[in-house]
């Protein structure tokens, strides 16, 4: 096995915003708090020791949460050093995908316990807890009802609405059986097989079964994956949420902050609306508004005046969900958090809030962008080698890339590209021949010059197919390492699911990742079997 970062400016698959933040463009530092290094740790640590967390009703609820769970000593130990103030957190959160969805989940995940382990030896003295925050609050089901694994898509179809995390797991089933009939009959692929059966059929939600799964995948770094939904949580976030409701001030100070962005060339990220929560019910998750003297609920006959709104928040906080606008304040209220860890999307919606966090008077953390990796595995690896092809080169378009191959390996030269030029100039000097002896005939001369242009330009076509057909066994195995590597001509990471490279590797997968993922890092990580 091999490591080999690439120069994050030279993958063309990263936004602009993304390379900026990465690379540290000056023009994005009125954004954020802090730098991404750890030097910048013991003045994140001062500032956040100045706020009032609930460290002993967090401990409470992750006490409660993890009462059903497998817990290693590092997990015992960590939730006991959060009643300490020199305890810090590092976290990273998503929503609840299905069998983790992408990759890149995972790289989040094993970025965020890396640096928890780079701050505890840097900080001598302190502890740094690593955090996963399972986002099942989420009701866009579209975007985590599916995975990607041996070729295949599963969906998790269901007609329950509402909160992901919520929903029940048995609903699951259908999916698992799909999934179970994938797995092969190894002794790894039982095993993870039997995980995977308690994780999704042993508890009553979904949301229980994905922590329950994340947990028994990482309990041994002393992962602590933390479940939001959860009222006490947030009766500690009402006075952010009254002030939401009646001062409205998210969406001026974000979209403030994103003018200022665009004016940059920075496209807006999150749609920020006057009132950021939505309303909890047993199958639904509807936004709240205000017309006029009421609070309403859409889609609902749900209909408050202002002090209802205000009584209603105090009795049933857990009857109300943060938006996007909203979740990063909630989560930094309930955490003595020092650095949040996202993908270059999460990372440009997170620039849009410091003056919000400075509304609402709390600290914003550090922004580190986890690591990114493409994984050639050993097969990919030696056709690479047999065809001859470049890391680089597969990045491009395939069909730009087959252009390309073709056009290296033929004998005969096949762009016709001097005999246009040589086309082109002598029908533009026809043309200056006709317009001194009729002008009348330039158009004609011009339109023939075109004509015979696609002629040429049909002949270049017909080459090339004819050469691709000379390299069809070829071609076909570059396109299928070109899918490989980079499927729909896009990351890896935000395709694959980790279940294949787990049943191959084992927890082997893990270790190496974590021996080599280092989020302070900037680059592309590719790891070559």
């Amino acid at each position: 096995m091999t490591v080999n970062p690439l120069p994050f400016d030279q993958i063309p698959f990263f936004s602009a915003r993304d390379r900026a933040y990465t690379l540290r463009d000056p023009a994005l530092s009125p954004y954020f708090k802090y730098p991404a290094d750890l030097k910048a740790f013991g003045q994140v640590m001062l500032d956040k020791s100045r706020e009032e967390i609930p460290r002993e009703l967090l401990v409470r609820v992750v006490e409660e949460q993890y009462a059903g769970l497998e817990r290693s000593e590092q997990t015992d130990r960590h939730i006991k050093a959060l009643l300490s103030p020199d305890t810090f957190t590092v976290a990273t959160a998503h929503q609840p995908v299905l069998f983790t969805g992408p990759l890149f989940f995972i790289y989040k995940i094993v970025s965020t316990i890396n640096l928890a382990k780079k701050l505890r030896e840097a900080y001598p003295g302190k502890e740094f807890v690593p955090v996963m925050i399972s986002g099942g609050e989420d009701h866009d089901f579209e975007e985590v009802n599916h995975a990607n694994l041996f070729g295949r898509r599963l969906v998790w179809e269901t007609r329950s609405g509402g909160s992901v995390g919520r929903m029940s797991a048995k609903e699951l089933i259908p999916v698992l059986d799909q999934l179970h009939g994938l797995l092969g009959d190894s002794e790894r692929a039982r095993e993870f097989w039997a995980l995977l059966k308690t994780a999704f059929t042993g508890h009553e939600s979904y949301g229980e079964g994905m922590q329950y799964f994340v947990n028994s995948l990482f309990k041994d770094q002393g992962l602590l994956v933390l479940n939001m939904d959860h009222v006490e949580l947030k009766r500690h976030f009402i006075p952010f949420m009254r002030r939401e409701l009646l001062e409205q001030a998210s969406q001026g100070l974000v979209e403030q902050t994103q003018a200022e962005l665009e004016a940059l060339g920075f496209p807006a990220q999150a749609y920020a609306r006057p009132i950021n929560l939505f309303y909890l019910l047993e199958n639904a998750r509807e936004r709240i508004v205000r017309e006029g003297d009421f609070f309403e609920v859409v889609n609902t006959d749900l209909r408050f005046s202002e002090e209802e709104m205000m009584t209603e928040l105090e009795a049933h906080p857990d009857r109300f969900s943060p938006n996007v606008v909203m979740r990063p304040l909630y989560q930094e209220s309930m955490l003595p958090n020092l650095a949040y860890i996202g993908g270059g999307g999460e990372i440009a919606y997170w620039l849009e809030r410091k003056k919000q966090f400075e509304y609402f008077g709390l600290n914003f953390p550090v922004l580190v962008r986890r690591n990114s990796v493409l994984w050639i595995d050993s097969n990919s690896a030696r056709r690479m080698e047999k065809l001859e092809v470049g890391l680089d080169e597969l990045m491009v378009d395939a069909e730009e890339l087959i252009k390309s191959w073709v056009h290296a390996r033929s004998d005969m030269e096949l762009s016709l590209a001097g005999e246009r030029n040589i086309l082109t100039k002598m029908f533009e000097d026809i043309s200056e021949r006709a317009r001194g002896i009729d002008p009348t005939l330039v158009g004609a001369v011009l339109a023939e010059g075109a004509k015979q242009g696609k002629m040429l330009e049909q002949l270049e076509i017909r080459l090339l197919r004819a050469q691709k057909q000379r390299f069809e066994t070829e071609l076909g195995q570059l396109r299928a390492v070109k899918e490989k590597l980079f499927p729909g001509n896009g990351l890896q990471e935000r395709f694959d699911n980790f279940i294949p490279y787990y049943l191959k590797h084992g927890p082997f997968f893990f270790g190496f990742l974590l021996e080599h993922l280092d989020p302070l890092e900037t680059g592309f990580v590719v790891i070559r079997e």
